[in-house]
């Protein structure tokens, strides 16, 4: 079942064109504008189902905070038609508010002077939330999120990652059905990036939410989301599952061998040797002209091998390719 349904989704902006920067051109442009159409979302198609994580990524100026900001309410589209839960997000604002909720790395939903459990009880009566589901929702987001010792400090009091971690809390306060999530993890370290990731892919597991998640960082992509949306000058360019983008668009892989014997040498088509020594090779294999498993059972069959190791390129390197 579809929870998100986007269709031919434009958005154009109406710039004004300036001619001239002296005293005249600037009264010209004042009685006889201008303007120029910039496109920031270009017939834009996508459906996301009950329960998907999808990673909503692109270069800066693609279009993505755009789209978010249409796809829950805060801006209008130019054309095309978008529908949230059964609901426009644009004449339904008020009503979806309860069903969905969105995470920015850069803002937060907390009072920032307040104990952080006199924001979520705030939250609790915005949303409306029943006070014995409020407690057993917050209980359980407290055991998950491991969030008791900070429930009674001030949101000033916290380092960026325990803030974020309640700011999480604050967002699934009242089960939300959609989660938009930009940039999560911007500014923290790598083991609180590391507890988020996985608190977010557990949370929509456990709890059946969709999620649409826009970052640059790939971790982020990759450990939570099972889907890629890469959007280009306001263009779709890919619409796949990681796993079909990953197989589909990896053209190199480096293979690191550890020998038995001295002085090991391989030669092939598809082959390019990046590091030699007396009992290790390291080389990339073009996949359009050969592949791991001939690469590899020619050297089981000409050495005794201690061990192999396969790397595939990062995944922000495969997006990048896109960008251009």
């Amino acid at each position: 079942m579809s929870v998100i349904k986007v269709s031919n989704l434009t958005k154009n902006f109406k710039i004004a064109k300036s001619h001239s920067s002296n005293f005249i051109g600037k009264f010209k442009n004042y009685i006889f504008p201008s303007y120029e159409i910039l496109k920031a979302v270009d017939n834009l198609n996508f459906d996301i189902s009950h329960g998907e994580r999808v990673a909503f990524i692109g270069p800066n100026g693609a279009g993505k905070s755009t789209t978010i900001k249409m796809l829950t309410g805060i801006m209008q589209p130019t054309h095309g038609f978008i529908e949230i839960l059964k609901k426009d997000p644009v004449k339904d604002r008020k009503k979806l508010a309860h069903d969905i909720s969105v995470v920015f790395g850069h803002c937060s939903k907390l009072w920032y002077q307040l104990p952080v459990i006199e924001s979520l009880n705030l939250l609790s009566a915005i949303y409306e939330i029943p006070s014995r589901e409020y407690i057993q929702t917050m209980n359980e987001l407290t055991d998950l999120f491991s969030i008791a010792k900070f429930l009674h400090k001030p949101v000033r009091q916290l380092s960026l990652g325990e803030r974020m971690r309640c700011e999480l809390v604050a967002s699934f306060i009242h089960k939300p059905k959609v989660v938009f999530l930009d940039e999560p993890t911007i500014g923290l370290d790598i083991s609180a990036k590391a507890i988020v990731r996985d608190l977010l892919r557990k949370m929509c597991t456990d709890w059946g939410c969709t999620l649409l998640l826009t970052s640059h960082d790939a971790d982020d992509i990759e450990i939570v989301c099972e889907r890629v949306i890469l959007i280009n000058q306001g263009k779709c360019v890919i619409d796949d599952s990681l796993e079909n983008m990953l197989k589909n668009y990896i053209k190199k892989k480096t293979i690191t061998v550890l020998f038995e014997e001295k002085n090991p040498s391989i030669e092939a088509e598809g082959i390019n040797l990046i590091e030699k020594s007396p009992y290790k090779l390291k080389f990339e294999i073009d996949l359009e002209k050969t592949t791991e498993n001939s690469v590899v059972s020619m050297l089981m069959h000409r050495y005794k091998i201690q061990d192999i190791t396969i790397e595939r390129p990062a995944l922000e390197t495969i997006i990048k390719t896109f960008y251009n």
